[in-house]
């Protein structure tokens, strides 16, 4: 396949992700609050769930809000309520109960996490900003990412790559990671393996095997490595000179854009 010259950041991220996603498997899309947020925890994560589909895993499929495998053959033209409570689904469970059992008895392959704070273990931080003492500012909340990364077989960490979010420490663990790195989340007897992978907007990473820090699996075309480790305050793993993301393909770029997402919805800054 050639591979394509004119693409944005966000198709790229598509297709990374895309490519790790497997046929018949079932992944958890979270709901995303506003603009760029949306776009990293609602928009990336469907638009590369159907690259998958349309490409290589006509099997793979979606849980969305309470939507379990909603028909991604035609996204809504703005995902708010009423279009949300319309859209063509195998089953729309009303107890969100239910849901949270499939995590936990471990239903889901694939999870799309973002979160305002990362660490070098990959624990996620949506609760507070602040450390110890009063808060200096209070996030979302854990919702059900807890439960994610505690319990789903590959949670992949969608965000962009910045120096306050990409912290030594998180604040506040929300979300287990590997903890402190080694044989600490085993230790704990947590079903889950932990973080896959993290995709951001100028590189993608994953965690060494032994250590469990992150290390650096490629750099974005156009983006250098020193532009990496300036945006993040702690330094991951290198080995040898980083290799460049794959670029998504002539094919990937026009089915996002004529057939996959043609008005833009799943990156609108609305959501449900």
């Amino acid at each position: 396949m050639t591979a394509a010259k004119d693409f944005t950041t966000e198709e790229l991220m598509i297709a990374a992700i895309s490519r790790e996603l497997r046929d018949d498997e079932l992944g958890f899309v979270g709901l995303g609050t506003a603009a760029r947020a949306f776009t990293l925890a609602v928009g990336i994560p469907i638009a590369a769930a159907r690259l998958a589909q349309l490409k290589h895993a006509p099997g793979f499929s979606i849980y969305w809000g309470n939507l379990l495998t909603p028909s991604l053959e035609k996204i809504p033209d703005a995902l708010l309520q009423d279009a949300y409570t319309r859209w063509p689904a195998a089953a729309s469970p009303a107890d969100v109960g239910y849901k949270i059992d499939m995590v936990t008895r471990g239903r889901f392959d694939v999870s799309f996490e973002s979160a305002p704070q990362v660490d070098r273990f990959g624990n996620l931080n949506i609760t507070e900003i602040g450390g110890e003492g009063e808060p200096k500012k209070r996030l979302v909340g854990c919702l059900a990412q807890t439960e994610h990364l505690a319990f789903i077989k590959r949670p992949i960490i969608v965000t962009d790559l910045k120096k306050r979010t990409f912290v030594e420490k998180v604040d506040f663990i929300t979300s287990l990671g590997h903890l402190e790195g080694g044989d600490s989340r085993a230790s704990l007897g947590l079903p889950g393996p932990g973080p896959y992978m993290v995709v951001t907007d100028k590189a993608l990473f994953d965690f060494h095997p032994e250590t469990k820090h992150m290390r650096l699996k490629s750099v974005h075309p156009g983006v250098t490595l020193d532009e990496v480790l300036a945006n993040m305050s702690f330094e991951p793993i290198i080995e040898g000179t980083p290799s460049t993301t794959e670029a998504p393909t002539e094919e990937d770029v026009r089915l996002i854009r004529e057939v996959i997402d043609p008005e833009g919805t799943l990156f609108s800054p609305r959501s449900v």
